[in-house]
């Protein structure tokens, strides 16, 4: 298992076992989290997405590189969902937790 995989189950372990509502599911076949039926983050290929709304300003949170989410060839990039690499996974659990209460609002 890779350090990104660890890392990605840790927050999965934490985040499951503080809310009941909180599941484990997929996104487009990748590991997710789900609130209420509701993916708000998922890892894939050794990053995490995160759903954190159009207004989130990821500079303001100290991100530096974040990424759209963009999975389809000829769509453009999913609004709200920003995708953080491992580079940056010290705030993977703080997104985490971001994503969440955000997905809650929904």
């Amino acid at each position: 298992m890779t350090e990104e995989e660890t890392l990605y189950l840790s927050i999965t372990d934490l985040f499951t076992s503080s809310d009941p509502n909180i599941q484990i599911g997929k996104m487009m076949s990748a590991p997710a989290l789900k609130y209420n039926d509701k993916v708000f983050v998922f890892f894939h290929k050794g990053e995490m997405g995160f759903r954190l709304g159009n207004q989130f300003d990821a500079n303001k949170f100290g991100i530096i590189n974040p990424k759209p989410l963009s999975p389809f060839k000829t769509k453009p990039p999913l609004k709200g969902w920003v995708i953080v690499s491992f580079d940056e996974s010290p705030s993977w659990e703080m997104l985490t937790s971001m994503a969440l209460e955000f997905t809650k609002t929904m």
